[in-house]
């Protein structure tokens, strides 16, 4: 049988073919002018048709979407793909120089700010794509020739030193996780090569103040399913476990202490931070993946899970949080690493009488961890929200002193839009919103980048 459809190739998820160059953008209400900086955001945006049977949602070309705020005005949008070999071709262009590890260019999941740079980044071995302040294309990066491999997608920054922590991996390097640490100059300063027993996907890590924590969980790289022609051929693995390492910031593999847990697999940790001689994480929890369904992450509802590793006795304890489905979990970036009051997250479409869960809804879900409350903030019918970020209204603002962005698609007239809410009242509704020329494909990760860093 002919496959012809493929839910990420359709609706919200297929891709836009226009590279946007846009100025004085529309807004509605008042941007505050604190915000002067680029609101960036990475997603998966096929080039060329993909064969529909096999088209993974992870595989897709990247494309980075920005928003260049500044003295209250919505200044340009700009969309450009990561330019692969392929498509630069297509377009005319030469191709961009650089190093591709191990011919990878998809650069399609995250788009950090770091040492003055910007860089699109993917997990599975892929090495950075560099952008220019204007989203132009500059090079794939190996941090000016200090990356022993690929990189991830979610290095997380120190807030006291500014260095990124990373749980890099790659295929043809099995049954090793290497930890990274990359300087606030965009070099590497060291690479850990740390064993586990297979060869697993390892999307993101976290860090306390003084430990980095690595998962090791059963999404495994699958040898038959790659001959198959697979995109991307990693699958849940009964026979492998679930453990969580944790060791310290500068430890090396012999001071990892593994934490046995029930099998679940862990796209994104909400925050972690130390607690005596605990570690606690807070994480999004997903019953299983790419077991029944393989294109995409559609294996049971991510609900919010609390694991205490305590150090001393080597034990874990596990209790969920709320029971509601979520993904994309977020905490104000100056507080990674350390206890944080606000968490919050996407709510996750399930399906009604159909098939398949969408990783967005349309509601930004708000867990006060002083109080306990759980708050719900719908963005209205027909409208879906992806990732929100935080943006302090200065360096030393309280948690809800500042604004939360996020993209919002509006059904009504298939575009998208960026909103922003003020985080001490998100229930009141966006202070402002920016209307963008286009949709933006449901897509991943992306962050405030100021323009003073």
């Amino acid at each position: 049988m002919t496959v012809t459809t493929n839910r990420y190739l359709e609706g919200l998820y297929a891709p836009v073919h226009t590279e946007h160059t846009a100025f004085d953008l529309p807004v509605t209400g008042t941007l505050p002018p604190e915000l002067d900086g680029r609101y960036l955001r990475n997603g998966p945006n096929p080039f060329a048709a993909p064969d529909p049977a096999n088209h993974h949602w992870f595989t897709g070309d990247g494309m980075v979407h920005g928003i260049r705020l500044r003295d209250g005005e919505a200044e340009w949008y700009r969309n450009r793909w990561v330019r692969s070999t392929a498509i630069s071709e297509a377009l005319g262009e030469a191709p961009v120089p650089g190093v591709r590890h191990a011919g990878m260019e998809a650069a399609n999941t995250n788009v950090i700010g770091h040492a003055g740079r910007t860089f699109a980044i993917v997990e599975a071995g892929g090495s950075p794509f560099e952008l220019g302040h204007d989203l132009e294309p500059l090079r794939f990066s190996d941090f000016d020739g200090t990356l022993p491999n690929g990189f991830t997608a979610h290095p997380k920054r120190h807030p006291r030193t500014g260095r990124l922590h990373a749980a890099n991996y790659y295929w043809a390097r099995p049954e090793v996780i290497e930890y990274v640490t990359v300087g606030v100059d965009g070099r590497v300063e060291r690479s850990v090569d740390i064993p586990v027993p297979g060869n697993p996907m390892v999307h993101d890590c976290s860090i306390t103040d003084t430990r980095f924590v690595v998962y090791d969980l059963p999404v495994t790289f699958d040898v038959d399913l790659a001959m198959t022609g697979a995109r991307l051929p990693y699958t849940w693995n009964d026979d492998y476990g679930a453990r969580v390492g944790v060791l310290p910031l500068e430890g090396g593999p012999g001071d990892v202490q593994w934490f046995e847990v029930e099998p679940c697999y862990v796209f994104h940790p909400l925050n972690a931070h130390d607690d005596g001689d605990t570690v606690v994480l807070d994480v999004v929890r997903h019953p299983r993946m790419f077991d029944r369904v393989r294109l995409g992450p559609d294996d049971g509802t991510p609900t919010l899970w609390r694991w205490r590793l305590d150090c001393g006795t080597g034990k874990a304890t596990e209790q969920q949080l709320d029971d509601r489905g979520i993904e994309f979990p977020r905490v104000d970036e100056r507080l990674v690493g350390r206890p944080h009051r606000y968490g919050w997250a996407t709510s996750v479409t399930l399906p009604s009488g159909g098939t398949g869960q969408d990783l967005v809804g349309d509601s930004m879900v708000r867990y006060d961890t002083v109080s306990g409350a759980t708050e719900a903030f719908s963005f209205g019918a027909g409208r879906t929200i992806g990732e929100v970020v935080f943006v302090p209204s200065s360096d030393d603002a309280a948690e809800d002193d500042g604004w939360y962005l996020t993209l919002v698609h509006d059904a009504a007239t298939n575009r998208s839009e960026l909103c922003v809410l003020a985080a001490q009242d998100p229930g009141s509704g966006p202070v402002a919103t920016v209307h963008l020329p286009d949709r933006v494909p449901v897509g991943f990760h992306g962050n405030w980048i100021p323009e003073s860093s």
